[in-house]
């Protein structure tokens, strides 16, 4: 299974890292970092004299890194470890392979050894949280985001990427704890605002929820963000028409990031558009450009399912939402739609399945939700059926 970071945030997060590290892996491969010598030690690390086969090897490497093809990745990261310059841009891209492809053990023990080198920066602070999370150990994710916040406590980034990953690992509460640290350093950041928002939208705290968007509106008004804030809180109030019309002032003004696209063409259906209308054309135009530009976004790719299963396009509709499936397999409303969709298709079976994997999620949530901070209660289809994508957009 393919994890979705943030490249974006493991769509948008992992990439991020991955370009901090160009200054080792960029146009100059063979530089040495600043904490390693010339004869090529890291740390108490011996590692072989490098060369230009293995420096390949890590140059294509980084490149499928960056683009988030990390499964594609893994082997040319692993046939240049120890035999390049850069041992540590080596283990870091492997170790934030491993994160997005979901073998977080890996990640660990890589990122550990980065540390008993010397490595104990705020980046491999971060990325291990990211997969301590995914090992479901929150308490030692906290603990290497505390450190990463230490360090660089101003750093936006390293909040949203840890909170981004405990979403996904549907970990509200943990996320509502990260995202805490982060506004604690950074107390008038929009994107963070927006990440609780989004955090508690999931745990039906829908009014705490909206009051963070309306903050962000007014934080980073005129930006990407602030436009998709709007109208993520007018979806929130049912007011269709009002988060139509904020996503399209947002696309008006230059905002058309997949992400206010997504919502724009969410916004369209629940607002009743059908086949042969005007309005159904424009949310298909929307949300195929959203999942061209951001394929590996389940929410978009869950919205383009369902407009075309709408549309009857049943097999269109299957191939989208099984996508989204393999991106987070523990997401409800991607069963209850592919319930429908194999039912239509008349694939018995499957719809059972689907149904039977739907019914045990929305059991596990209910408890997530009554252990979650504040008792809130869950009542199954909120958090799901009005949320937009769990991301954050550029500013």
């Amino acid at each position: 299974m393919k994890r979705v970071l943030g490249v974006a945030v493991l769509g948008g997060v992992l990439f991020c890292v991955c370009t901090q590290l160009e200054s080792q892996v960029g146009s100059n491969r063979t530089q040495v970092p600043s904490n390693q010598s010339a004869s090529g030690r890291i740390g108490d690390q011996s590692v072989a004299t490098p060369d230009l086969q293995a420096e390949e090897e890590l140059q294509k490497g980084s490149a499928l890194t960056r683009r988030g093809e990390f499964s594609e990745a893994i082997p040319h990261l692993l046939a240049a470890r120890g035999r390049v310059a850069s041992e540590y841009a080596a283990s870091f891209n492997l170790a934030l392979c491993y994160v997005g492809s979901g073998d977080s053990k890996s990640a660990i023990q890589i990122l550990d050894n980065l540390r008993h080198q010397g490595h104990d920066n705020a980046d491999v602070e971060n990325l291990l949280a990211q997969a301590y999370v995914g090992n479901d150990q929150p308490k030692e994710a906290l603990a290497s985001l505390e450190k990463a916040a230490a360090i660089s406590p101003q750093n936006e980034k390293l909040y949203l990427l840890v909170a981004d990953a405990c979403t996904g690992h549907q970990d509200y509460a943990l996320a509502l704890k990260v995202v805490s640290i982060g506004l604690r350093n950074l107390p008038q950041s929009a994107r963070l605002h927006y990440e609780r928002g989004m955090v508690l939208s999931q745990l039906d705290e829908f009014d705490r929820a909206k009051g963070d968007f309306e903050l962000v509106s007014k934080l980073a008004a005129g930006s990407e963000i602030g436009y998709v804030s709007a109208a993520q809180k007018d979806l929130f109030d049912g007011d269709i028409s009002a988060a139509v019309q904020a996503a399209r002032e947002g696309m008006s003004k230059g905002s058309q990031g997949p992400i206010l696209l997504t919502i724009l063409g969410e916004a369209l259906l629940r607002s009743g558009a059908s086949p042969g209308q005007p309005e159904f054309a424009e949310a298909q135009a929307d949300l195929e450009k959203a999942a061209a530009e951001r394929p590996n976004d389940p929410s978009t790719q869950i919205a383009l399912g369902r407009l075309y299963l709408i549309g009857g396009r049943l097999t269109d509709a299957i191939a989208h939402l099984e996508k989204a499936r393999q991106m987070q397999p523990d997401r409800p409303v991607v069963y209850a739609n592919l319930a429908k969709a194999y039912q239509r298709h008349g694939d018995e079976q499957a719809a059972q399945q689907a149904l039977a994997t739907l019914e045990k999620l929305n059991l596990a949530r209910a408890e997530q939700i009554r252990n979650a901070p504040g008792d809130s209660k869950m009542s199954y289809g909120g958090g799901e059926t009005q949320s937009a994508p769990n991301e954050n957009p550029k500013q």
